[in-house]
């Protein structure tokens, strides 16, 4: 009830009053007469009050939230619209835990992590989106450069020239060997080598790309890469214990969700996914957060540095990720981290589709399917 008195409004509160009104107390503000009440009054009245100002604590706490909410509805609604740069979806705060039990020795342990919220692209960064970049900053991606070799290295004639690694399938089971080739002319603009073109493949994701170009285009598009543990996170779309980013099951009603290899690897991809090789962005159904092809199609390239045993001090909260690189494999090799496999991902290859799988690179290494995509902080 509300009343003015010389033009000031006044505000009743029901519930204490009525309680002083059952006891017959005349004055409830005086103290008097508030202790000389039965102590089981008493204990009423306090229990009423302290009721009350729970009930409007949580109104207000409500209320709050609800602003919260209006307010990243808002940034979203600006931020998801189609850019030179890619579509964003946000990624609310949450927790997951992180790793797996039965994954490699480096996904291991599995911990508790806590994310903020943050921006994240919906899709792998295209050839188109790539190409705008390069056309208005004139930038030339590492594998197009001569490469550095460091003085005293052993390399074949081919890595002293500029190009990417290609996979180059065996032709026979009798023949199977190294199916990594580095090959000369391999770029962004010819992932499989200087015969292939990106011709007709705008909404490819951009490959042969090494982490500082990802770095690079991400600067330019006012965003950045995601973190380890962001893109752990945002793969998981909430579903914490999953095996697959798309669920529980490998082939949830008989149906592929992810351009990944089927059949025995190297030798042959039976394509039951529709695509050998890689697939335009999007074409498979996205997770819980909005986001496409977060396992198979290209591999994306993170932020962090690769440490096999970071999983053991990673912090609770937002972890950053190692301040620098550390694989028992290659001590003296520099590496950052990839996720989410490829096309060329499959059971009897590491199954790098997995939320948690994790893949290690040196910062200048390009590969045809090896990408990126970005995120952005809440601002």
């Amino acid at each position: 009830m509300k009343w003015k008195v010389g033009g000031r409004a006044h505000f009743h509160f029901p519930l204490p009053l009525s309680l002083f009104t059952f006891a017959g107390v005349s004055d409830p503000d005086s103290e008097s007469s508030f202790f000389s009440l039965p102590p089981a009054t008493r204990s009423a009245l306090i229990i009423g009050g302290l009721f009350f100002a729970f009930i409007l604590l949580a109104v207000f706490g409500v209320l709050h939230e609800a602003q919260r909410i209006k307010h990243e509805r808002e940034q979203t609604k600006a931020l998801n619209s189609q850019s030179s740069s890619g579509e964003m979806v946000w990624i609310p705060e949450g927790r997951m835990t992180m790793g797996a039990i039965d994954g490699a020795p480096d996904e291991q342990k599995m911990h508790d992590v806590k994310v903020r919220g943050f921006w994240m692209d919906k899709t792998e960064v295209t050839n188109e989106q790539f190409a705008r970049f390069v056309k208005e900053t004139g930038y030339i991606t590492v594998v197009e450069r001569k490469p550095v070799i460091a003085e005293g290295a052993t390399v074949s004639p081919e890595q002293r020239e500029a190009g990417g690694w290609v996979f180059i399938p065996p032709k026979s089971a009798e023949v199977v060997g190294a199916v990594w080739s580095y090959v000369p002319g391999a770029n962004w603009r010819h992932p499989l080598g200087p015969n292939s073109n990106i011709d007709g493949r705008d909404q490819f994701p951009v490959v042969q790309v090494c982490w500082d170009d990802a770095d690079a285009f991400a600067r330019w598009a006012g965003k950045r890469l995601p973190t380890e543990a962001e893109w752990e996170y945002a793969a998981r779309g909430g579903a914490v214990h999953d095996a697959y980013v798309w669920g529980k099951e490998m082939k949830p009603g008989g149906r592929w969700e992810g351009n990944i290899w089927q059949g025995r690897f190297p030798l042959q991809d039976t394509a039951e996914d529709g695509y050998s090789g890689l697939a335009p962005v999007g074409k498979f159904r996205t997770n819980n957060f909005g986001l496409a092809d977060m396992a198979g199609n290209a591999w994306e390239w993170c932020a962090d540095w690769y440490d096999a045993a970071y999983y053991n001090r990673s912090p609770h909260a937002n972890p950053p990720g190692p301040e620098k690189s550390e694989d028992p494999d290659e001590p003296s090799v520099a590496k950052r981290v990839a996720r989410g496999g490829s096309y060329l991902s499959s059971e009897n290859n590491g199954a790098g589709y997995r939320p948690a799988a994790r893949r290690k690179a040196p910062p200048g290494y390009a590969s045809c399917d090896l990408g990126f995509r970005c995120a952005r902080s809440l601002q």
